[in-house]
């Protein structure tokens, strides 16, 4: 079966034609700076070169129907249509066949994700228009964090808020982490038990994830919360939030960018939100930089204790995303805040580069290391397959 898969982000759009079945990647791209100047797509087909076209894209909708274009001069039909939905709310607790009603939900969730849910249920319209025979599937990116134990969801805020105001913790990357899980279980012979999925990117995350069931995960009512990010701040004391208004005068609109848009690593670096060029600052003597990383290092470490106590220990972990996947620094960085409970990689192993599931621990090591190339289109494709057929 054939299945389009579709991943719109704030001023982006990822696509890949795929075979579920054969996991042959038919054509892929990306479409960048949607309502920015100086916007492109991307394209390549059956893994050749990679072709970008200079295009005029000032929305998303503008943006899917340049896809479809493209597309057409392939020749490879797609029985489904796959969606990455970054929130689910409480309507998505698995995913789900694209409605009318369905389609309502996603719309309605989005002051939760503004700057995806809204693009995304833009792109599904033009879909069911373009191709009303083709069947649309929705797969939350907080879908297999929703059954998570009610102690990890909760917030301690007045039941009757929560309630009317469906407030909780609902993650993201979900998609990723299942895939994590997948690859690791099929890995290791389905000797991992309870796994620390690190889905360590610009946007990152952890889950605790114990024989398929996830357990808890970083991230919270939103994408803000947990681990230090590229741009986003992570946890930090709620109250900074009133601090800023009173004190510093700000408007909430204007602390939800900060705390989004311009903190994390890049603010602490002050020169960029990209873990390579931090790496390269802290390499020339960077102080800022320097401190960057052995911030993330000691957050990201922090946290992965947190995942470990909702397993009562873990067994593996793997690393995964931009980050996890391609920089032994940060791996390296990370493991060595927790050498001291045993956990050590190979310096070898960790300098290999692959595509594939590799293994990196130490012989010594108390827990198995991974790195996991995350593949969220392929899940998202099944999902497609189990609910079209």
């Amino acid at each position: 079966m054939n299945v389009l898969v579709i991943n719109a982000g704030s001023s982006s759009l990822k696509y890949q034609l795929l075979n579920v079945d054969t996991r042959e990647v038919y054509a892929k791209g990306n479409c960048e700076r949607i309502g920015i100047d100086g916007s492109f797509i991307g394209h390549e087909e059956m893994g050749g070169e990679k072709q970008i076209m200079e295009v005029e894209l000032p929305d998303h909708r503008t943006a899917v129907n340049h896809v479809f274009d493209i597309l057409a001069t392939v020749d490879q039909p797609f029985q489904g249509i796959g969606h990455r939905v970054v929130q689910g709310g409480w309507y998505f607790p698995e995913s789900k066949v694209v409605t009318d009603e369905t389609l309502g939900w996603v719309r309605e969730v989005a002051p939760l994700a503004p700057l995806h849910n809204y693009a995304e249920a833009d792109v599904i319209e033009v879909c069911r228009e373009k191709f009303p025979s083709v069947g649309n599937v929705v797969v939350a990116d907080t879908s297999f964090h929703y059954n998570i134990p009610e102690r990890a969801w909760r917030y301690a805020l007045p039941r009757d808020v929560v309630d009317k105001l469906h407030i909780r913790k609902y993650g993201a990357h979900g998609t990723s982490h299942r895939y994590i899980w997948r690859a690791t279980n099929q890995f290791c012979g389905g000797e991992a038990h309870k796994l620390v999925s690190c889905h360590l990117g610009s946007g990152a995350s952890l889950a605790a994830i114990q024989d398929g069931q996830d357990m808890d995960t970083t991230m919270g009512l939103t994408p803000l919360d947990g681990l230090i990010m590229g741009t986003r701040c992570g946890s930090i004391d709620p109250a900074t939030v009133f601090y800023l208004q009173r004190v510093g005068g700000y408007s909430v609109d204007e602390v939800d960018d900060m705390m989004n848009k311009k903190s994390g690593l890049l603010a602490l670096s002050q020169k960029s939100s990209d873990t390579r060029d931090i790496e390269s600052g802290a390499n020339a003597g960077d102080a800022n930089c320097q401190m960057a990383m052995e911030m993330f290092f000691y957050k990201t470490s922090q946290l992965i204790m947190q995942m470990a106590q909702a397993m009562q220990g873990f067994d593996t972990m793997a690393f995964s995303a931009g980050v996890g996947e391609n920089s032994a620094a940060f791996r390296a960085g990370v493991v060595d805040q927790l050498a001291w409970m045993g956990v050590k990689i190979d310096p070898a192993k960790n300098e290999e580069r692959s595509g594939e599931v590799r293994d990196i621990s130490a012989a010594d090591s108390k827990v198995r290391v991974l790195v996991v190339p995350t593949d969220e289109e392929y899940m998202i494709a099944l999902d497609v397959k189990e609910l079209l057929g």
